[in-house]
C-alpha cells in the first residue's frame, strides 16, 4: 500500500481502537476513519467491545467494513451490567469470523466505577469465556496490578493474552511476560512524561509487543490534544523503533506478524481460521 507513487507504506495492525459513533469526530463516519487508516498502511483494526451494546456495534462494524474485526467484552467500569449474554454474542460472531477476542475486561481501581468484587467476578467470567472458545483475552488494568495477576493465576492465563494500553514499568512488564502475555503499546509511549513505560518497552523483545491507538483517546505526539484515530498508530511504532534502535520497518514487520498470529488473521487482514468466514469486504 502506498501513499504516493513509489513510496512504500509499512503495514500495521491497530490492535485496539473504538469505532463507535460517539468516538468519531464531527463529519467523520466509521468508513471514513477505516479508509484513512488503510491509506496509512493499517491493514487490520480491532474494534473493541466494552459493553453489551458496544460489543454488538463492533460486531456489526466487523461485518461491514474491510479489515475490521471485533471483540466482545465488558469493561470493568460496566461490570455491574453482568456477563450474561456475552457468550451468545461471541458464538454468533464466530460464525463468520467477525469476533476475534474476548475483552476488554479486567480491573480498574483508579476510578472504581463498579465495586471491586463485581469487577473481579466479571473478569473471571470473561477469562473463562476466552478459555471456552479458545480466543485471545484483552486485558484492561489500572491501579490493580497485583489483583490482576492474582486473578490470572487463579483462573489460568489464556495462551493468547494481551495487556492493552500497557502503562506499567519494567517489573509489571516482566510479570506479564512471565505469564506468556503480550504488551500492547499506545500513544502514551510517545509522551516524555512516561519514562518507566519507555524503559519497559525498550527492554521487551519486539515479538512480544503489539501497537494500538486506543482511539479516540491518547493521541500520540505530534497530535496531542486532538481526537486520536487508527491512522496514527504509525507514530507509536516509530517511537518503539527509536527505543529499540531499529528501523521502523522492523517494528512494523514484528508487531504486524505478532498481531496477525494472535488474532488468527492473514497478511491482508482476512480471517484464517478453518471455520471462519470472510469479512474483508469481499462478501
Amino acid at each position: 500500500m502506498v501513499d504516493e507513487p513509489g513510496v512504500q507504506v509499512e503495514t500495521w495492525v491497530d490492535n485496539h481502537c473504538h469505532l463507535g459513533d460517539e468516538h468519531l469526530a464531527d463529519g467523520d463516519d466509521r468508513a471514513t476513519v477505516v479508509e484513512r487508516a488503510r491509506e496509512a498502511g493499517v491493514v487490520a483494526l480491532i474494534d473493541v467491545g466494552t459493553s453489551h451494546e458496544v460489543s454488538r456495534q463492533a460486531v456489526a462494524a466487523a461485518r461491514s467494513l474491510p479489515g475490521v474485526r471485533a471483540t466482545v467484552g465488558l469493561h470493568p467500569h460496566d461490570a455491574t451490567d453482568g456477563c450474561a449474554g456475552l457468550a451468545d454474542l461471541v458464538r454468533d460472531g464466530l460464525t463468520d469470523g467477525a469476533v476475534v477476542a474476548v475483552g476488554e475486561c479486567g480491573l480498574d481501581y483508579h476510578y472504581d466505577h463498579s465495586p471491586r468484587d463485581t469487577q473481579r467476578r466479571a473478569f473471571v467470567e470473561q477469562i473463562e469465556l476466552a478459555h471456552e472458545f479458545d480466543l485471545p483475552l484483552v486485558i484492561h488494568t489500572r491501579s490493580a496490578w497485583d489483583d490482576t495477576f492474582d486473578v490470572l493465576d487463579q483462573v489460568g492465563t489464556p495462551s493468547r493474552t494481551v495487556f492493552h494500553c500497557f502503562t506499567g514499568g519494567p517489573d509489571e512488564a516482566a510479570a506479564a511476560l512471565d505469564r506468556g502475555a503480550l504488551l500492547s503499546i499506545s500513544g502514551i509511549v510517545t509522551f516524555p512524561s512516561a519514562p518507566e513505560l519507555r524503559e519497559a518497552v525498550a527492554a521487551t523483545p519486539l515479538d512480544r509487543l503489539m501497537v494500538e491507538t486506543d482511539s479516540p483517546y491518547l493521541a500520540p505526539v505530534p497530535h496531542r490534544g486532538r481526537r486520536n484515530q487508527p491512522a496514527w498508530v504509525v507514530h507509536v511504532g516509530a517511537t518503539i523503533a527509536e527505543l529499540h534502535g531499529v528501523p521502523v520497518a522492523e517494528v512494523a514487520r514484528a508487531t504486524t506478524s505478532t498481531a496477525m498470529a494472535f488474532y488468527g488473521l492473514g497478511p491482508d487482514g482476512s480471517d484464517q481460521r478453518p471455520d471462519g468466514g470472510s469479512t474483508d469486504g469481499s462478501d
